[in-house]
């Protein structure tokens, strides 16, 4: 099989909210965690994109320390596990660390909120190796428009047509996955280098906000681009949609017990991270009154067959050498059937194998795509500023 090169694994986000950022011991299986060492062999991941993600409600000034915070936990994370893992800054680093026999560390930053408006910030950053900025989050910013939110800037504004233009000048992936169509069509009549969706879905198929409509994928091959599909069941599914949607009701009418903080501190100066509080609180599966709904009320299946068929849609529209992989692993508990962690790759691989695809079909979505629309980006760039130096 093809090493797997992921878009979108929110991993660091754990790590800080439940293990105070301690990162030994992702060596030995974690079954509190969907992502672990020895699972991501299992599943064939090569490569993966960690998310960096804070949350858009954030001050954009806290939003720059707590994404700084982030990334010295992937960097710590590699540290901590160098015969597994390697940080990449580039397509060719990323084919060293494979070859190497470990698994290439990419960064990519999930919400523009993070740059604080600032480009100077999105330079810096750039030097640390991020790799890719995923314009918003499920919030505004006041240069972009969310997926989640209605739209306040007709997509991008004057600002945020500078900020894409610079992302593609230092050789940053422009991520469209969270934004409004209408962001993801303004960014686009920018773009001079190739854009990603780093964990979306197929419009066509379901009507939710967070996936990509069909004259958006058919842009995508012009552009060079690369959609990931995702494995995030709601994303995949009407009936998950809504059964989700009923879920979070039915908690909110119980009155469930409050909840720490949305986003947890990281451990001061001379803190054990371990005193840090449980985050994000109770799993509401363990409260007996939700348990009896959830009992009387099963989430609907969702199957390797319709993420394989989100992935076949997006192949159809944008083309074959434009699609990818995404999971959004511990970025969400719903998730498809019998594809619970990073192990479930080859379950997917081995679904669309059966429908005909070739190996070398398979190769391109697993890993070639993405590696091409790094490499071009790279080619592109007028001043690229991550560091040059090759995988360690």
């Amino acid at each position: 099989m093809e090493p797997i090169i992921d878009g979108h694994n929110d991993l660091p986000m754990q790590l800080r909210g439940r293990f105070g950022y301690r990162v030994e011991g992702l060596d030995r299986p974690r079954p509190e965690l969907q992502t672990d060492l020895p699972r991501l062999r299992a599943g064939g991941v090569g490569g993966q994109f960690w998310s960096v993600y804070v949350p858009g409600d954030l001050g954009e000034p806290e939003a720059v320390v707590a994404t700084m915070e982030q990334i010295d936990a992937v960097y710590r994370m590699a540290a901590a596990h160098p015969g597994d893992l390697a940080i990449a800054y580039s397509a060719d680093d990323v084919e060293r660390a494979i070859a190497g026999g470990r698994i290439a560390s990419l960064i990519g930053i999930e919400g523009g909120h993070s740059l604080a408006t600032s480009l100077g910030v999105l330079r810096s950053f750039a030097r640390l190796g991020v790799r890719y900025v995923t314009l918003t989050h499920n919030e505004n910013t006041s240069w972009a428009d969310s997926a989640a939110r209605e739209p306040q800037v007709g997509g991008l504004n004057d600002e945020g047509r500078a900020i894409v233009r610079e992302m593609q000048r230092i050789g940053v992936l422009v991520d469209l996955s969270h934004v409004a169509p209408v962001t993801m069509h303004a960014a686009l009549d920018v773009a001079v280098a190739p854009v990603i969706f780093s964990h979306s879905s197929a419009r066509a198929l379901h009507d939710h906000p967070r996936n990509v409509p069909d004259d958006v994928l058919s842009r995508l091959r012009d552009n060079g681009g690369v959609i990931q599909l995702t494995f995030v069941a709601p994303f995949l599914s009407a009936e998950s949609r809504a059964w989700s949607a009923a879920a979070d009701a039915e908690w909110q009418r119980l009155g469930p017990p409050p909840r720490p903080a949305d986003w947890p501190r990281a451990p001061r100066p001379g803190e054990d991270p371990a005193s840090q509080p449980d985050w994000p609180g109770p799993d509401p599966i363990t409260v007996p009154e939700f348990a009896a709904w959830v009992a009387a009320n099963p989430r609907p299946p969702v199957t390797v067959a319709q993420v394989a068929d989100h992935v076949e849609h997006a192949r159809d529209v944008a083309g074959v050498d434009h699609i990818g992989l995404g999971g959004d692993y511990d970025g969400t508990v719903e998730l498809p059937d019998g594809m619970g962690d990073v192990a479930s790759y080859p379950l997917l691989l081995t679904e669309l194998s059966g429908r005909g695809w070739s190996d070398d079909d398979l190769a391109k979505l697993a890993n070639r795509n993405i590696l091409r629309a790094l490499r071009e980006s790279e080619r592109l760039a007028e001043e690229p500023l991550w560091p040059l130096s090759p995988a360690r």
